[in-house]
């Protein structure tokens, strides 16, 4: 018994520890990091009182747990998060089952255990709010896709999960022309998609339908919504982007809370028909001036992306030269060679 005490308590603790991390470095709270401190610092409490007879008890090196390795994966700051608590909660769960039987007090770690139900449940809020800008920190290859060009929706949707497969981080989809029920249908296709390479799945335009088929974002033109409005419909913890074609533009969108821009049409495109390129310039002024993400756009391709890193850009977003290239995949791992090689000199 005293063994499971303690492989318990050290497992309650421990998990605490890494929940405080998170209240306390990545979210700025204090109140929460208190009280995920003073929890640990109650159990602690449990460990100081009989901290000889559970040293004693304890036998790692025969201990078969330890050989048994663990199905899960953390991959984010929220498999972390959810992976904690409920490492916390079992543990103290388990405490009050055998706690009894040492003669120990239950009453602690059901308080305790009830406690971090309510906590998890707020902080869940405050994580949702910030997951998917967190995940948006550390992607540098954007995809606008492009239907127009395959016959059908099956080519599409293969050229997308090869971009997907080579390594493309970010997923736009852009369908001027079609109406609310193709692009929904078509969206959820996209979307299921990004979910299986943990990509982020981002909706042109349609406000509307970026809710309704839960996108981790929508991106507006300068001549579509305003951000604020876009931003009170879809909440806290959606990304919203924000195309800008000058300085005064980009100053204007992050003042505004965008939580990143495209800088460009670098080059002339025929994407943007009737817009004028911006030229290298603004990338250079942009990788001076600008503090949140912004992806390089418009007119980039294998030929050209050494000149528009050199201009100071670590993200790129790219439409024909990835969606319509004949192995997609192969293309995407090109320009992943080209912005990893960047990483690494700079």
């Amino acid at each position: 018994m005293k063994r499971i005490i303690d492989a318990n308590l050290n497992r309650a603790t421990e998990a605490l520890r890494v929940l405080e991390e998170i209240a306390r470095f990545y979210f700025n709270d204090e109140k929460n990091s208190s009280i995920l401190k003073n929890i640990r610092h109650q159990l602690s409490i449990s460990l100081d009182e009989d901290y000889e007879n559970l040293l004693k008890s304890r036998d790692t090196q025969n201990d078969i747990g330890i050989y048994i390795s663990n199905p899960t994966e953390r991959k984010d700051i929220f498999t972390v998060f959810k992976a904690n608590f409920k490492r916390l909660q079992q543990a103290l769960r388990t405490l009050g089952e055998y706690a009894p039987l040492v003669n120990k007090e239950l009453s602690v770690y059901e308080k305790l255990r009830y406690e971090s139900y309510t906590l998890e449940k707020i902080m869940f809020e405050k994580l949702s709010q910030k997951v998917n800008k967190y995940r948006l920190m550390d992607k540098k290859l954007y995809l606008v896709t492009d239907s127009s060009k395959f016959s059908t929706e099956d080519e599409f949707l293969n050229a997308v999960a090869s971009a997907l497969k080579g390594g493309v981080q970010i997923i736009q989809l852009r369908e001027k022309t079609a109406n609310a029920k193709i692009i929904i249908n078509l969206g959820r296709k996209v979307r299921e998609l990004c979910s299986l390479y943990n990509a982020l799945f981002i909706i042109n335009d349609r406000i509307d339908i970026a809710q309704i088929i839960d996108a981790d974002g929508v991106h507006i033109g300068q001549d579509d919504v305003d951000i604020e409005y876009a931003r009170e419909i879809l909440g806290e913890n959606k990304i919203i982007g924000l195309s800008t074609h000058s300085p005064e533009q980009a100053i204007d969108a992050v003042n505004r809370g965008a939580d990143y821009i495209g800088v460009g049409p670098v080059f002339t495109t025929p994407t943007k028909p009737g817009r004028q390129s911006v030229g290298l310039e603004y990338v250079e002024w942009a990788s001076k001036n600008i503090d949140i993400p912004w992806f390089a756009i418009g007119g980039i391709d294998l030929e050209n992306i050494n000149d528009v890193i050199n201009s100071g850009a670590s993200r790129i977003a790219v439409v024909r030269a990835i969606i319509n290239a004949g192995n997609p995949d192969i293309a995407v791992q090109n320009f992943k060679q080209a912005l990893d090689c960047d990483f690494i000199t700079r």
